[in-house]
C-alpha cells in the first residue's frame, strides 16, 4: 500500500493548531461501515481500550458535530468523533478484521505511528545536545559567581554542586544520583540526562547564579545555603506543575552516542 496515496491519508485533517485528526464518520466510510451504528461499537471497545493502556479517553476522542448537505440546499447536524492517531489505531485494531481496508490501516497507521516515534526522538535527541551545551555555559557562569562568593577550592566547589543536587534531587547528592539512576563509574550525570532533566538543572543553575550575585552573597555556608535552597525551589515548581521528580525521569543514552548530524560538531565538556 502507498502511504501517502492511501486513503486514511485522504480524510486526514488538521485543526488550527495544527493537530492532526480524523473524523468518525469519514473513517467509518473508509473502513465501509454502510450503518454508522455498527461503527460506534468499534469506537466503544477502542474507547475500553485507550482506558485500559492508561490513557485519558477525552484526549483521543472528541466528541462534535457536522453539517452535511443533505439535498435541496438542506443540512443535517451529525453527531461524530473527532479521532486522534492513537484512536485511529485503536479503532483499527477493533474492526472487522475480514475487510481488505482493516489490513490496510492497521499497515497506515503501524507505519505512521513508527513515523511519528522516530520524529519525536529525534527531536528529543536535538533538545537535549542544545539543553546540554546550555547546561556547560551555565556551569560555568556558575561556578563564577561561586568564586566570587569564596567557593575557591574544586572541593568546595564539588560540595557546593552537591548542595544544589541536594535541593533538586529530594536530598541526593551526584553519588547518590549516581546510584539511583544506576549509572556506571564512568558514566556521568549530565550524558545521560533527558531534555526535561536537562532544562530542571538549566533552571537551577542559572537562578543560583543569579542569587549569588543579586544578593551578593558571601561565605561558603551561605552559597552552599544558597544553591540548596534554589534547588527546592525549582523542585517545588515541578511537583506543582505535576511533572516528574528529575530522580524518577529515565536515564537516557549516553549523549556522547548520538548521531554526528544530531550533534553538530558540538564539543561536550564533562562540568
Amino acid at each position: 500500500m502507498n502511504i501517502e496515496n492511501s486513503p486514511f491519508a485522504a480524510i486526514r485533517k488538521v485543526n488550527e493548531a495544527g493537530n492532526e485528526y480524523w473524523s468518525s464518520r469519514d473513517f467509518a466510510a473508509v473502513l465501509e461501515y454502510i450503518q454508522y451504528r455498527n461503527f460506534e461499537i468499534v469506537i466503544d471497545k477502542a474507547k475500553t481500550a485507550c482506558f485500559n493502556s492508561g490513557q485519558r479517553i477525552e484526549d483521543h476522542f472528541v466528541n462534535a458535530v457536522e453539517t452535511i448537505e443533505v439535498g435541496n440546499n438542506a443540512q443535517r447536524v451529525l453527531q461524530t468523533v473527532l479521532l486522534s492517531r492513537y484512536a485511529c489505531y485503536l479503532i483499527i485494531q477493533n474492526a472487522d478484521p475480514s475487510k481488505k481496508i482493516v489490513a490496510n490501516g492497521q499497515t497506515y497507521f503501524a507505519v505512521q505511528t513508527r513515523l511519528q516515534e522516530l520524529n519525536e526522538q529525534q527531536l528529543e535527541a536535538s533538545k537535549r545536545v542544545i539543553y546540554r551545551g546550555d547546561l556547560k555555559a551555565r556551569n560555568l557562569c556558575l561556578a563564577e559567581a561561586a568564586k566570587e562568593a569564596g567557593v575557591i577550592e574544586p572541593q568546595d566547589f564539588a560540595i557546593f554542586q552537591n548542595h544544589g543536587y541536594m535541593g533538586l534531587y529530594g536530598g541526593l547528592d551526584a553519588k547518590g544520583i549516581h546510584a539511583r539512576k544506576g549509572l556506571k563509574k564512568n558514566q556521568h550525570i549530565l550524558d545521560h540526562m533527558g531534555s526535561a532533566e536537562l532544562a530542571a538543572n538549566i533552571f537551577r543553575a542559572s537562578q543560583t547564579d543569579e542569587k549569588l550575585r543579586r544578593e551578593k552573597i558571601q561565605g561558603k555556608t551561605n552559597a552552599n545555603r544558597a544553591h540548596n535552597e534554589v534547588g527546592k525551589k525549582v523542585r517545588q515548581t515541578i511537583k506543582e506543575l505535576g511533572g516528574t521528580m528529575p530522580e524518577d525521569l529515565p536515564v537516557a543514552e549516553s549523549i556522547k552516542k548520538l548521531s554526528p548530524s544530531t550533534i553538530k560538531n558540538q564539543k561536550l565538556l564533562d562540568i
